[in-house]
Parts: structure tokens; sequence; C-alpha cells
């Protein structure tokens, strides 16, 4: 690892910092938070009033499906050992999301490092992170495990682990990268209901019929208040403090 400063998101850069914002991040976070906000309400309108793209949208279940690799197998075991079926479910509807997004706009992904990008985001919620450091740490460390145990390779890898730490940044954009780009679509999905209105009826359904949310709104808003209070330099207090971020938990378009 070098000394200059990393991208904010990057493994690297949680690495180097712990995921501790400076203020110059703190304030460049802020446009693209508020213009999520903006976003989010017009295409939730937009679905209350049947407006939405995702009413004309089709897409196959059966290209949705998950590889099966010695990659994704390996991720799903340490996904399955170490979440709770809350996060584990999470986790599944994640990548479906993601996936479909990428199907819809036509994006070229390496679904393996999606998949398993997906499985591990968020484990460093209930393993053990480093102290006041932003719980991506803990879950990339096991991203790499998983990668030197299949023998996956160090760019592979570094892109699998990036995909992770920056899946909660505000506007993460295509040029970090498709694994990343969707991964933080398909959790946003899943967490507050951006950019549902893009997806098809179906695959909304599916994907909850198929991974229960099981309470998911009240476990994940408590989860990110500890996280907040862990790591109060960290995204999770950003997201908090100025994202209303319990509230669009509590207004995403799921029953639970």
């Amino acid at each position: 690892m070098n000394d200059e400063a990393a991208a904010l998101g990057t493994v690297t850069w949680v690495q180097q910092t712990l995921g501790r914002l400076s203020p110059a991040e703190r304030r460049s976070l802020l446009a693209p938070l508020a213009r999520t906000h903006v976003r989010n309400a017009i295409g939730r309108l937009r679905m209350f009033v049947h407006l939405h793209p995702g009413r004309h949208a089709y897409l196959p279940e059966g290209r949705l499906i998950a590889p099966d690799t010695v990659l994704t197998r390996a991720a799903r075991r340490v996904a399955e050992q170490a979440l709770p079926p809350t996060l584990f479910n999470h986790s599944s509807r994640t990548y479906r999301f993601g996936r479909a997004l990428g199907e819809l706009e036509g994006i070229a992904v390496d679904t393996e490092l999606l998949f398993a990008a997906a499985m591990l985001h968020d484990t460093g919620l209930v393993v053990d992170p480093p102290a006041d450091a932003d719980f991506t740490l803990a879950s990339s460390r096991l991203a790499r495990d998983v990668a030197e145990e299949v023998g996956l390779s160090p760019a592979a890898t570094e892109v699998m682990q990036t995909a992770i730490t920056m899946h909660y940044t505000p506007g993460v954009a295509l040029t970090a990268g498709p694994e990343a780009y969707l991964l933080s679509a398909g959790a946003a999905v899943d967490v507050v209901g951006l950019r549902s209105w893009d997806l098809p009826a179906d695959t909304l359904k599916d994907a909850v019929r198929d991974y229960p949310r099981a309470q998911f709104k009240t476990y994940f808003s408590e989860a990110f208040r500890g996280e907040a209070a862990r790591v109060p330099q960290g995204r999770a207090q950003l997201l908090n403090r100025y994202g209303a971020f319990a509230a669009a938990i509590r207004f995403a378009p799921f029953a639970e």
C-alpha cells in the first residue's frame, strides 16, 4: 500500500482511514446525498401514480440466478455461517436486485464477483470489527479470506473488496466499476427502495418470496444506529444525520 490518498470508499481508503471521513470528504458527500433524496422522492411518486418505468420492464427469472462456482459456493457458505437469516436474505436480495438493474441497463459485470460481494458485504455488522473502524473493513477482510481460500487473483480480490467497502457511499457511479455500482444499487433497492421503480413488480415480489424480509427494517435500522454510534466520523453517521436514514428505511416500499 502506498501513502497516497485513496479514492473515498475504496478498500484502500477504508484500510488507510478506518472509514473515518475527513471534513472535506464529508462535505463532498452532501451533494450526492441530496440528489439521492430528490431522485427517491420523484421515483416513488412515479410508482404511486403508476408512471414508473418498471411497469413495462420484463426480466426472465432465469437471468437472475446466481452463478455456481467455487467462489460463489465459498462466499455463500461463509455468509450462511456468519449472518443471521435477516441479513443473509438481505444479501441475497441485494444480488438479485443489483443483477436485475445491470440486465436492464445492459451492463457487463462479473457475476461471480458481484454475488460474492453481495453475500459478504454486511458480514462486518456481525463479526467483530476493529475498534471504531467502519464495518466494511471487517467485511472486506472476510472477503479477502474467501478469495485466498479459492485462489482468486489479487486484482479480482480488490474489485470484490472495493465493491463491499464502497457499497453504502452516497453516489456510487458506474465509473467505480460495474461490481461496485450494482452492489450499491442492489443494496439501495432493498434498504430504502431507491430505484425500485425501475424494476418489474415480479422481480421485487419474487425476491421477497424467495428471501423473506423477516423484520428487516427494524433489524437494519438498529444495526445502523449502532454503527453510527461506534464510528461517529463514518458514513453511517453521515447517512443518519443528513440522510434521514431511519425514515428512508421505514418508508421503503416493502412491508417489513
